[in-house]
């Protein structure tokens, strides 16, 4: 079962991520719970949980707030994130997938599919899915919770033009399939790199950062 500060942190967070809850926003505790319809207790907890993955700030006397998200936090992000996710597909591919194989080639094929048919709307999605599938893959629980706080946290400060890479972006992902799958640990760890790596000269460029 599904505890309810776990399910307010899921609609909360997304919220935070596409914007409907702007940063800088107070989220009082009160107003949290009458819309939720529970007591303070779980609205608590949901906010703790929030704080840790780094979408709020809390402040004594002030509350909870949205906080800001700098280009310099989300490039900063990327940089660990390809380090971890170098890392994730490496392990992946030294157990060829593990009991994630089967997810993993249905993934790639549903986003070859979706690049065919021009349904660029649907690979944003997929694109998670495919690196939380490698995540899982990698056998290690600990790196794959410390990816799906980081993936999400790159969502909320970068959303990535798709539709400039739809072609590359997916050859990427089925190129890091093939080697995960095959058993290529090296070549795995080496093209998730230069994927990540292509995301974040992206952002550089989409925001001109002066890093």
């Amino acid at each position: 079962m599904v505890a309810k500060s776990d399910s307010i942190v899921t609609v909360l967070r997304a919220e935070i991520i596409d914007g409907t809850i702007p940063a800088g926003a107070r989220l009082k505790e009160e107003v949290i719970a009458a819309r939720f319809g529970v007591s303070r207790v779980p609205i608590r907890e949901a906010l703790l949980q929030l704080e840790s993955e780094g979408f709020i700030n809390t402040e004594k006397y002030k509350g909870a707030t949205v906080s800001a998200r700098s280009q310099r936090d989300v490039v900063e992000l990327m940089q660990v994130r390809r380090g971890l996710e170098v890392l994730a597909a490496s392990l992946a591919a030294e157990a060829r997938g593990g009991d994630q194989a089967e997810n993993l080639r249905a993934v790639v094929l549903r986003g070859r599919q979706a690049g065919e048919a021009g349904a660029v709307d649907e690979l944003p999605p997929l694109i998670l899915e495919f690196h939380e599938i490698v995540a899982r893959a990698s056998g290690n629980a600990e790196l794959a919770r410390m990816l799906d706080g980081l993936l999400r946290r790159i969502a909320w400060g970068f959303e990535l033009e798709i539709e400039d890479r739809i072609d590359t972006s997916w050859a990427d992902h089925a190129a890091i399939a093939t080697a995960i799958l095959g058993g290529a640990p090296v070549q795995a760890g080496y093209l998730m790199g230069e994927h990540i790596l292509k995301d974040e000269q992206i952002y550089r460029r989409q925001v001109a950062a002066p890093l």
